[in-house]
This record gives structure tokens, sequence and C-alpha cells, in this order.
């Protein structure tokens, strides 16, 4: 879907003159040694195979065996050698590349400094000459390198990095993609000895090498995010995508202000969502002596927090919420932050109340209603540092016999590694049997358990000298039917399994009833394994992924599984590369391919699922961290002791709940409970309950039925378990009632809300639902 919106005559020149410009593709990577010129030498010889002209000069293999070997037959035009520190530099012959005028050159090290003989000063300035000449280019950079980040990473890390590119770089580039490598991925080739590290040593540390891993990550998500905005716009998108977090704070020039402001931070910054606060103010009327006293200190904090500030003109009381619900949708906030109603029943009846208000006029957005604590508690809603001492009294605790027995079975387990990608055909099975071949050639036992090529060549191809084990043949209703032969893998006994498509549903009959619990039976047997999953499948992103594609998908995997494994890597691909690929046939049959393209491939869709796969595999590389070296995570500890208590129906819209319950758990480290209050159970929603209560479990929640005799003593009877467990947050979803019947039958969120103001209350979203369209393959 293009936009209609004419062009200015400054956007047509602009357009004709990038014809004749050359395209600038970009390969970032958390660290030397990551695979960027490997990947870009592969890309080199993809292109020379479909006729274009391609040359390579001054690219840095580093006498990597694999690197070197992606060179084949590419032509190389010589650099200029130079010594600097005893240390042999290559600049770009441009006057030789000039005459030469190839369509695209190979270049490492976008950050390199040149000689000061040299036309230009760096190697960023020779690409852009190039690429006036109508000369594209691909060339390499490490996180690090990028002025605005270089400083986070010295202040991270402890190192400082000489040789920089501009911050704009990657927005001005035509493509970037990341090349991501775990820790233990980067620490064996170091070991292996297929990295001359040098200099770059220094990175090499487990724990600098996961935080400039999720450093990349997360400015590669910012990146995306800008482009998700942008296209949107020009579709003429409203409200969020689906993929970021942005949270809005509503703040007042009074003594709680500054309290909704923290806590609005403490939730972007564990989200790793943006953060803006506004506040009404009346034109006509000058601040008090404390108003502007309170003004003060909320926009010293703003301002210390990193959000951004806004002062909103305040009309009248009974617009504001209006008002506020209008300035979300502009600039696509998820989430509005306030405060609890301090009015009665009788004065929310005639005079409005503000929450009440932004519930009945938005279904987009989340509303999180903040406790008063400070009264009681202080400011304990701010971070602490857990004490030295505690995490040293646990190095010294005897493990009781359960703890002993895991210990042990962790010890006897396999290894586990997942690849995860935005969307199918992004390369994840193609990586994980290149990655086979790669251990198998070290005489390591390695077989190929369920492999699904979906018909791409390039990824049969891939297979080399790796044994596939037969599938298993089962009769099911008169039909043959196979799927992966689990007990054959065991008793085999490699090293190592390759198994595809970590989410599948196995065929009726089947020992397990999913692919990842066949996966835990051979890690269990001590049999390690790669796997792979798109982010789409992951359990408590399906109401994410069906509100950014309109797709629900119905196969999925529970997150834990995603934790258990000891590396999760990502496959990224640019959305314009993935549908090129699918143009040309690699991903599905030419006939599915324009119907894939109008559907779950749309460059929307491509663009925000990519933003969401960089956000979730930087949140694992956050939580990993923290678990190994506290002090070094790049979102900050949640030290508060939280419990999180869901409250549902038995409605469609009760998954979500659990789901989002689940997430804020996870991410808080807290303990949660999912509460259905019976109302004379009819025998029809027994089943769904008992579906509520699985889904519950699978994600590590408690679930609880509770009975009430009467509607209207719901909200008591919910409360008084929140206080029971020792709730700190209540989640619930909106109301579905009218107005008049809110009148006639009373409303179970606005009555909830009245007697929980003890407690943050987060109501959930009711967002308009697409028409689901079908699922994508692989």
């Amino acid at each position: 879907m293009e936009t209609f919106k004419r062009k200015t005559p400054e956007e047509i020149l602009l357009s004709i003159s990038k014809l004749h410009m050359g395209r600038l593709k970009v390969y970032i990577g958390a660290v030397s040694g990551s695979g960027k010129t490997y990947h870009m030498l592969r890309e080199g010889q993809y292109l020379k195979k479909q006729g274009i002209d391609v040359v390579i000069c001054a690219v840095s293999t580093m006498q990597r065996p694999e690197t070197v070997e992606q060179i084949g037959d590419l032509e190389r035009v010589p650099s200029i050698r130079w010594m600097k520190d005893n240390i042999e530099k290559k600049d770009l012959n441009l006057e030789a590349l000039i005459k030469r005028n190839p369509e695209v050159v190979l270049v490492d090290g976008l950050a390199h400094h040149n000689r000061k003989e040299a036309q230009f000063a760096t190697r960023m300035e020779d690409i852009r000459f190039l690429l006036s000449h109508g000369i594209s280019v691909i060339s390499t950079v490490n996180v690090y390198e990028l002025e605005g980040v270089t400083e986070l990473a010295k202040k991270l890390t402890g190192i400082e990095v000489k040789e920089t590119v501009p911050a704009d770089t990657l927005e001005n580039a035509d493509e970037v993609v990341l090349i991501d490598a775990t820790p233990e991925t980067l620490l064996n080739r170091a070991a292996e000895g297929h990295l001359r590290l040098g200099k770059g040593s220094a990175f090499f540390k487990r724990g600098n090498l996961a935080v400039l891993r999720e450093l990349s990550l997360r400015l590669m998500a910012e990146d995306v995010n800008e482009s998700l905005d942008k296209y949107r716009d020009e579709l003429g998108l409203i409200g969020p995508s689906g993929a970021t977090e942005r949270i809005l704070v509503s703040a007042q020039y009074h003594w709680n202000g500054s309290i909704y402001v923290r806590r609005g931070q403490q939730i972007a910054k564990r989200l790793n969502g943006d953060l803006r606060v506004v506040t009404f103010v009346n034109d006509k009327k000058e601040l008090s002596r404390d108003e502007a006293a309170f003004r003060r200190s909320i926009v010293k904090l703003v301002k210390k927090v990193g959000a951004e500030f806004e002062e909103l003109p305040l009309c009248s009381r009974r617009v504001l919420p209006k008002i506020l619900v209008n300035y979300a949708l502009e600039h696509n906030v998820t989430r509005i932050v306030l405060g609890h109603s301090k009015q009665t029943r009788w004065m929310e009846f005639w005079q409005g109340s503000i929450v009440h208000d932004i519930l009945k006029q938005t279904r987009n957005i989340d509303i999180f209603v903040v406790a008063d604590r400070a009264e009681h508690e202080g400011e304990r809603i701010l971070p602490a540092k857990l004490s030295k001492p505690e995490e040293e009294a646990e190095w010294f605790r005897r493990l009781n016999a359960q703890e002993v027995e895991r210990k042990i079975q962790q010890i006897k387990r396999g290894q586990f590694k997942v690849y995860i990608g935005a969307a199918p055909g992004v390369g994840k099975t193609y990586t994980m049997l290149r990655e086979g071949n790669d251990i198998g050639k070290k005489g390591i036992k390695v077989l190929i358990g369920l492999l699904e090529t979906h018909g791409r060549k390039e990824t049969a191809a891939q297979v080399g000298i790796l044994e596939l084990v037969p599938r298993k043949v089962t009769d099911y209703r008169g039909t043959r039917l196979e799927e992966m032969d689990t007990e054959e893998i065991i008793r085999r006994n490699p090293d190592v399994v390759l198994v595809d498509e970590l989410a599948h549903t196995n065929v009726p009959g089947s020992k397990n009833k999913k692919r990842y619990e066949d996966v835990l039976d051979i890690l269990a047997a001590g049999i390690s394994v790669i796997s792979t999953v798109n982010v789409q499948h992951l359990e408590s992103l399906n109401d994410a992924i069906e509100q950014i594609t309109g797709v629900r998908v119905r196969e999925t995997v529970p997150d834990h599984i995603l934790r258990l494994a000891d590396e999760v890597q990502l496959i990224d691909v640019a959305p314009q590369s993935l549908q090129q690929r699918m143009r040309d046939g690699k991903i599905y049959a030419m006939e599915k391919v324009e119907q894939a393209i109008n559907n779950f491939f749309k460059t929307v869709n491509l663009i925000a699922l990519r933003e969401l796969a960089l956000r979730e595999i930087a949140d694992d590389v956050d939580e990993r961290l923290e678990s190994w070296e506290r002090s070094s995570f790049l979102r900050g500890p949640w030290r508060r002791k939280e419990v999180i208590y869901v409250c549902i129906d038995a409605d469609l819209h009760a998954e979500r709940l659990i789901r989002r319950g689940f997430r804020i758990a996870y991410r808080l480290k807290a303990a949660w409970y999912v509460t259905y209050v019976q109302l004379g159970m009819a025998s029809e929603i027994l089943e769904r309950v008992e579906a509520l209560k699985k889904l519950t479990i699978r994600l590590g929640g408690t679930f609880e039925i509770i009975k009430t005799d009467q509607r209207k003593r719901i909200p008591e009877a919910l409360v008084n378990k929140a206080n029971v467990y020792k709730a700190t947050q209540i989640i619930l979803g909106q109301s579905k009632l009218s107005i008049w019947k809110e009148l006639w039958k009373g409303s179970i969120v606005k009555n909830l809300l009245r007697r929980s103001r003890h407690m943050d209350v987060l109501v959930v979203a009711d967002y308009d639902r697409i028409n689901a369209t079908q699922e994508p393959f692989g």
C-alpha cells in the first residue's frame, strides 16, 4: 500500500538525485569477530552470481579460514598500505576504484581513519565520494565505533575508542543489518584461535561482550523504530504499532508529581520504552509559590531521566481526558500513567472522574494508575541496590536435596542453542545447518533430527556432510503422517542434533504434543540441541503479533523454553531484502508470493516484527547479564518486591491479560497470580476456564477460582484476595459495558479502582482487532 500524498518539488528533486547515487549497506556487530566481514563477502558472492559487477578493497579477513574462503574469485582492487604504531593500515585506492568503476565495492572498517596525505581524512568520506560517483558500497562497523555510543561503551566497559563514525551513519545508510553473535560463540572462536584479538582483547570479557551485544540490539531497535514511525506516518496509520512501549505520564505541579514521573521512568526503563511527561496548566492563572517550586523540581527530574516534557493548556476539567487521549494517540503512546482519583463516589458522579473518562475514550492505550504509597512507605518505588552481604551470604548457603538434584540434572543436560528471527525466510535454518557442518568438521557427531527446507534450494544445499535421521511414520485415520523420531535420536546418541521449528505441534498420537517437549527429552538425555523459532511463536507475544499483523498465531512455545536456552542468537534481515528473497522465489513457491507480500509480509509488518525481535533478544541479554554481573546491565535492576495480580473473566481477552501479567512479572522478577471469579459456574465455560488455567501454569503463574454469589461483590472479592497475596499491582481489562449498562449494573472496573487506591492498577487496552489473515509458514 503506497501513500497517495503528492510529493513536493523538493522531494521529487531528491528522488531524482538518488537515482544517480550509489547505495550504502552497513553490517553492524557488537565487536570484531562477530561475522560482519564474512556476511559482507558472502553477499558479494551472491551479487556476483546475479550478474552484478563486484570488487573488494581494503578488506581485512584477519586470516580467519571461513572468511578467507568467502573471498573466492572476487576481484580485488589493491589498497594503499601504510604503517601506524607498527601496525599495517589499508586505505581505499579511490583513483583506482573510480577508474575501475564497479557497481559495488566491498570495504571493511567504516570507522577507519586515513593517512595524513590522503584525499579525505576518513573512510566514511571516501565512501561518500564513491557513492556520489554512482558506486554502491557495502561496509562494516562495530557498535562502539558510532559517535554517541562511544562514551556509553567506555562507561560500561572501561574501553576508549579512538576511531569513530558520525552518529547519523546508520540513519543515512540505505540498509543496515545486525550480525548478532552470542558471547559464548565469540569466546569459542577466540579459544579455537580463529580470532586475532590484539588491542581488541579488552572487549573479550563475557560481561563486556554481553553489554556491547545488548547495546547493538537496542541501537538497531531504535533505528528500526524510526523507520517504522516514518512508514506508518506515510500510510496514515495512527496509534501504537505494538512493537514499542511509549509511556506518557500525566503529572501536576503537586507533591506527588515526582512520584508519577519516577514510576513512569521505572516502567519505561524496564520495558525499554520512551518516556514523555505532560502537565496541564491554566494560562490565565499564575502559578502559586508552591506550584512554581514543584514545576522546577519536575522539570529538573524530567531532564535527569531523559524524558520529553510538555505543558498542555487546561481549558476545563471536563475536556482534560479528551486532550490527554488525543495527545497520546498523536504520539503513539502505549500506556498512560496517572494517579488514582481521590474523589468519593458521589463526587465522581457529579464532577466526573478523569481516570474513568479516559477509559471511556480510548480502547488502544493501557491506563496505569499509580498508588499513593509515599504516606506509608516513602518513595519505595525507586530502585535500590541489593546489599552485598546478602549476595555473599547466598554463596555459603547449603543446598537442599531438591536443589542438588536440579543442579545435577543441569550438569548432565545437553547444551541448548536457539536461532530466532523476525519472520520466515530470514535464514535461521540455513545458519543452523552451516553451524552443524562446522561442528561436524571438528570430529563432533552431529545429526539432523528434523529439517524443514520448504523447498528452499539454498537451505537444502547447506545439509552438506550431515546425516538426516529418517522421520517416524504414523498412521492416523488412514493417513500416513511423518514426525521427528525422538526415540531414534536418543538411541543413536549423537553429540549434537539439529531440530527445526521449535514451536511445531506434533501429529496426533505422538508421545509429546509439541516439538519443544521432544527437545527437552533429547536435552535430558545429555544430547545438545540447536533449534530455530520465529519471534511470532513466543507465547507471551501472541497478542502483540496479532495487533501488528492481524494474524493469530496458533503454534506457540512458552517463553521459559527460550530462557532455558544456553544461547539465543538473532538472525537479522532488512525487510526490503526479505521481500526481495520472497519475489525471487527463495522463501515460498512463486504462486504464493503476492498473497504473502500483501498480508503477513507487508513492509510495515516486517519492520515492526524486526523491532520486536531486536527488543526481545536485547531483553533476554539483559536478563542473563543481570544474573552474571549485576553492575553492568543497561535497563537497570528492579529491586522492590512486586506481586502481580491478574483479574480475568472467561471472555476472549482473558488470554491477553494472562500473557501481559506474565511479561510484567517476568521483567519485575515478581510472583504473579491469576484469579477467575465464579458466578454460578455454567458447564459450557468449564472447558474455557480449564484452558485459561493451563495457559497460566504453562507461563509459570498461579491460577485460582474464587466464588461469589452476586456480580456487585466481584470487585470486593478481587481486592480482598489481592490483599491476601500482598499484591502491588492489579491487572484487569477495560469494561465492555455501555454507559447505560454501567449505570444499571455497575462497573466492575470503576468499583475495583475505588477499592484499590493503595495499589497500582493497570487497565489493559482492548485494542481494535484486525481481521485475522493466514498464518505464515516457516
